[in-house]
C-alpha cells in the first residue's frame, strides 16, 4: 500500500498527542495515513508492551489509521545508529508517503530527539539509488515537525482541528494504562491538570493564533511557497 502521509514518532500515544487532530483531518480528507513508532514503550512507568499495543491499535482504528507499524528499536535507547536508520528506510520504502510527520528536533526526552533525526536522515538516504535495502528509491516530497506543546518559539503554521479534537481526545483515552490515573504526573504536566486539560488548552492558544477554536501547531525547515495571496487565511483586522 502506497501512503499519502506518514507519522514517525519514538512511543505508542506520542502521535496520538502531538498532531492526531492532524493526521485525523487527513484521514477524513480521503488521504491514506500511516504510524510508525520506533518503540515498544517497555520502559514506561505504567502500563507494558503488550498493554500498549493493543491500545494502540484501539487508537489507530478510532482514528482511522490504514497501517500502524512498530520498529522495536529498544524503549530509552532511540540512538541515530546506521541500522535504525536503514529499518526506517526500509519502511519509507515500503509505503512511499508523500508527506512525513516528525517530532520537533528539540525535546525534553531523548528519544524523542533522536526520532526526529533518524527520521530525517532515513527520509534522505531512502533516495540513494545505490542504497541496498528492499524496495525502490523514494524520498518523501516533505518534512512538516510537530511542535504543539513547544514553548517559546515561532511556529510555521496552524491546522485548525475544530471539527476533530474531540475525536482526538478519544484517541488517547485508548490508552488506558498512561492516563487513566494522573495524579501522580504533575512532574510533567502542570499541576492540578491532567493530560486532557492540557492537550485542550493548548489546542485552545493555537486555535485562538488562527481564529479557530483548536489548532495544532508545525514547523518546517524550509520557507513556504504561496500560489494565491488572496486566499491567504486568516484575516488581518
Amino acid at each position: 500500500m502506497k501512503l499519502d502521509v506518514l507519522a514517525i514518532f519514538a512511543h505508542r500515544d506520542d502521535a496520538e498527542i502531538t498532531c492526531g487532530g492532524t493526521l485525523i483531518k487527513l484521514a477524513d480528507s480521503g488521504y491514506k495515513v500511516g504510524i510508525v513508532d520506533l518503540t515498544q514503550g517497555e520502559m514506561g512507568t505504567r502500563g507494558s508492551a503488550r498493554q500498549r499495543g493493543i491500545e494502540a491499535k484501539c487508537a489507530a482504528k478510532l482514528m482511522g489509521i490504514q497501517v500502524r507499524e512498530n520498529l522495536k528499536i529498544p524503549d530509552s535507547k532511540v540512538e541515530t545508529t546506521w541500522e535504525n536508520k536503514l529499518k526506517l528506510v526500509k519502511i519509507l520504502r515500503k509505503y512511499k508517503p508523500h508527506l512525513v510527520i516528525l517530532p520537533y528536533w528539540e525535546q525534553r526526552h531523548p528519544d524523542h530527539a533522536n526520532c526526529s533525526r533518524l527520521g530525517y536522515d532515513a527520509c534522505y538516504l531512502s533516495g540513494l539509488a545505490k542504497l541496498k535495502v528492499p524496495g525502490e528509491p523514494h524520498r518523501p516530497y516533505k518534512i512538516i515537525y510537530s511542535t504543539s506543546f513547544r514553548e517559546r518559539m515561532e511556529h510555521s503554521f496552524i491546522v485548525d482541528v475544530t471539527k476533530q479534537f474531540e475525536k482526538k481526545i478519544e484517541a488517547v483515552k485508548c490508552y488506558h494504562s498512561q492516563f487513566r490515573d494522573m495524579r501522580q504526573r504533575k512532574d510533567v504536566f502542570v499541576p492540578g491538570l491532567d493530560v486532557f486539560d492540557f492537550m485542550r488548552i493548548k489546542a485552545v492558544n493555537y486555535g485562538v493564533m488562527i481564529g479557530v477554536k483548536y489548532g495544532e501547531a508545525f514547523i518546517t525547515k524550509e520557507l513556504m511557497a504561496v500560489e494565491d495571496p488572496m486566499m491567504l487565511k486568516p484575516r488581518s483586522i
